[in-house]
């Protein structure tokens, strides 16, 4: 049985004489990516897994694969299936990170290590930086690694440059590729489509490529999200096994590949998808790559994604480490069927509710084509005057005088065929030559390729916040993926356009940033389409899905759970379902609370839940949102959840308990808590009741030490069908 050990090792076996080997050590607190230039020039990968004690641990693995592995294969080939940068064209058998054609037509390029440097960004941060070189051809390409020590996480990319006379066009140019070994490999996808976003599904890997990737161009998540745990020689558990998590910081086409080959060696390739998408590269222009983002855990799933969500608080995404605001929507109480009136009137209901923010949802736009549903006025960004006669500084006041924010949903990166936009503008517009046009909703999508839309998708936000102080926040969406996808803009470099629609919205929300820093931004597009850390460092939170039933809800949060923190994933509480409020509420609130509800149609008793609810969620959503989440039971083991969060102190803790749909009456087993400090002890409260109801927990107000309540546990759920218990854990 092969070691359990991620990776690996290779040493040439043809000499250039006089070469050095260098070692490059890419470290964490807890993990380490070795490299090394063989004595061949070569750049190798020669081990991924858990932080060794001193340079020995390194070196001895290093030599027992070499022994193991290479010397008695006795295949020269074998030299290559680990390089750190794979080309194509002249001896890899296998998937290439990078393939090019130079100016003579030459489809080759074999890069060798020039020299490396690593960089000391803060006490926490470091990027090494690898300069790679092909000796025929000037072609470089540059290896960046961005070590979070703390927070275990690695950040990779790479970026290729050339100086050949003429362009030379890349066909591969991914951000990554990393290598395994183990016995067995099982890969954990997250899957799905409007309404079911996010769903787990784990399949061992056999030999041969599996391919999780988008084509959509835009919205490019909707069917597969463009996240994966791989884990080694065992399924992937929650606290135990050796686990690689990964996602791609790339928001148009991606492409991750997973290649099993016949030594049953493993290597994951990840970056922008090159389908329909080769680049024809300028001399002496950069090309640079997305981010690779990825880390290591021996301590299964649940570590993993406290990496990922620790590193997401202070570097993944916009203000990570700020306060978010609670809000309540309009959209399903009015659609688009409202006014000044009913609209000032909800700001009273945003009071009463006890949030923070009212948000105008779609409908408030178009005067020669208004908005009276979602065929017509997509472009037209200005407040539709037989609807909103004072306009959209009329309510920013309105809202201030009744101590509510003022938000507003906009969709700038789309139109309607019936609006005056495109009327002005057909040209703006992506849709082939020759060819009907394709709508989907009844729109088109705007080319931000071409600087001209992206200096009027600015307008459309800069705008708004001109008007009189300005909005307190945008919900961004977008609800259509290319079809039919050609830009006049870019004329005979089509294939460049899904890269640099991306690289357009890119520059837009540069932009926006830069002038407006502290604007709080909601990344939606009809769901979960939009959910990477490219986006996400312009914008606070991202809306998941549609569907907020809060039974399939809690599939779907916990889906996104694995690799985004909680404050970062958009819940409300709507009309979906004929849950209660408290199931409803309860679900919600595992993430940044919302509500998309009509106030006045609750009941007296409801109404003070909502209340009391916000209440209790606004005192302890510093530990929902920064602290260490633990997943407990998961839904698709039972027919419950349990997850907890605990703040950094381990003074405080909440848990939410959420039971689905059993067959019978279910006699639940004690659940044992996690994250408690055992030497500490603990007062268990539940809250998140209804007026007058009686608590489920018969131990609430009880206190223990951590160690009862992680050794022993509590019974936390009840056996009624689409229940929640809601636990404050304070320490005494």
């Amino acid at each position: 049985m092969k070691k359990i050990i991620f990776l690996l090792v290779l040493t040439a076996l043809v000499y250039k004489a006089g070469a050095q080997e260098k070692q490059i050590q890419i470290e964490t607190q807890n993990s380490a990516l070795i490299l090394k230039a063989g004595k061949n020039g070569l750049l190798y990968q020669t081990y991924l897994g858990a932080k060794l004690n001193g340079n020995s641990g390194y070196d001895a693995l290093s030599k027992e694969n070499t022994k193991s592995f290479v010397i008695n294969d006795g295949n020269p080939l074998n030299n290559l299936r680990h390089l750190a940068y794979p080309t194509y064209g002249t001896d890899n058998l296998f998937e290439s990170a990078i393939r090019v054609t130079h100016n003579d037509g030459n489809p080759s390029l074999e890069l060798t290590y020039v020299n490396h440097r690593v960089d000391k960004i803060d006490d926490n941060t470091t990027e090494t930086i690898i300069k790679l070189k092909d000796q025929v051809y000037p072609v470089e390409v540059t290896l960046h690694y961005k070590a979070f020590y703390n927070e275990n996480i690695v950040e990779q990319w790479t970026e290729i440059v050339h100086h050949e006379k003429k362009p030379i066009m890349l066909y591969n140019y991914a951000s990554s590729m990393l290598h395994f070994d183990a016995d067995r490999y099982w890969l954990t996808q997250f899957h799905g489509d409007w309404a079911k976003e996010a769903r787990m599904l784990e399949t061992e890997l056999t030999s041969g490529t599996k391919v999780i990737d988008s084509k959509l161009g835009v919205r490019t998540n909707m069917y597969q999200t463009p996240v994966f745990f791989l884990s080694l020689n065992s399924k992937a558990e929650e606290n135990s096994g050796e686990i690689v998590a990964g996602t791609i910081a790339w928001s148009g086409n991606f492409k991750l590949a997973f290649e099993l080959d016949n030594k049953n060696s493993l290597r994951i390739s990840s970056g922008i998808n090159p389908f329909a998408s080769e680049y024809s590269l300028e001399p002496g222009k950069v090309f640079t790559t997305p981010s690779f983002i990825y880390t290591f855990s021996n301590k299964g799933k649940g570590q993993a994604s406290r990496n990922l969500h620790k590193w997401a608080g202070k570097y993944g995404i916009k203000d990570g480490e700020k306060p978010r605001l609670t809000l309540l929507n309009n959209w399903e109480t009015t659609f688009f069927n409202f006014d000044e009136k009913k609209l000032t009137e909800m700001f009273a209901d945003t009071k009463t509710l006890g949030v923070d923010m009212f948000l105008l949802d779609d409908g408030w736009f178009g005067n020669k084509y208004p908005r009276s549903g979602d065929k017509s006025g997509l472009g037209d960004w200005q407040a539709t005057k037989t609807k909103l006669p004072n306009g959209i500084g009329f309510l920013i006041q309105e809202a201030e005088k009744t101590g509510v924010k003022f938000g507003i949903w906009i969709e700038p990166e789309m139109v309607n065929p019936k609006s005056e936009l495109y009327e002005k503008h057909p040209d703006w517009v992506l849709k082939l030559p020759n060819r009907p046009e394709s709508y989907y909703r009844s729109q088109l999508v705007l080319d931000l390729s071409n600087p001209k839309v992206q200096d009027f998708v600015f307008k459309t936000v800069d705008d708004i916040m001109q008007t009189n102080s300005g909005v307190a926040f945008f919900k961004w969406d977008c609800n259509r993926m290319m079809t039919n996808a050609y830009s006049a803009y870019l004329k005979n470099q089509q294939s460049h356009l899904f890269i640099e629609y991306t690289n357009g919205l890119y520059k837009v929300l540069d932009r926006i940033k830069t002038k407006y820093p502290n604007l709080p931004m909601m990344l939606c597009a009809g769901g979960g389409g939009r959910t990477d850390y490219a986006l996400l460092k312009y914008f606070t939170e991202f809306w998941a899905s549609d569907n907020t039933d809060p039974f399939n809800r809690v599939f779907i949060q916990w889906g996104y759970s694995q690799f985004f923190p909680a404050f970062s994933i958009c819940n409300h509480v709507t009309s979906w379902g004929n849950q209660s409020i408290k199931f409803k509420t309860d679900v919600a609130m595992m993430g940044k609370l919302g509500f998309d509800i009509n106030v006045k149609e609750l009941k007296p008793n409801e109404l003070k839940y909502c209340q009391d609810a916000v209440a209790n969620y606004k005192r302890l959503n510093p530990v929902i949102w920064h602290g260490d989440m633990y997943r407990i039971v998961s839904p698709y083991d039972e027919s419950r959840a349990v997850l907890m969060y605990v703040d950094n102190a381990k003074s405080k803790a909440v848990l939410f308990s959420y039971t689905l749909h059993p067959l019978y009456d279910p006699q639940y087993n004690l659940v044992r808590l996690q994250g408690l400090d055992p030497n500490k002890s603990y007062k268990v409260e539940e809250i998140n009741l209804m007026p007058e109801a009686k608590k489920t927990l018969e131990e609430s107000g009880e206190s223990y030490t951590g160690d009862y309540l992680m050794n022993v546990g509590l019974r936390v759920s009840s056996s009624k069908v689409e229940t929640s218990v809601v636990l404050e854990i304070t320490q005494i």
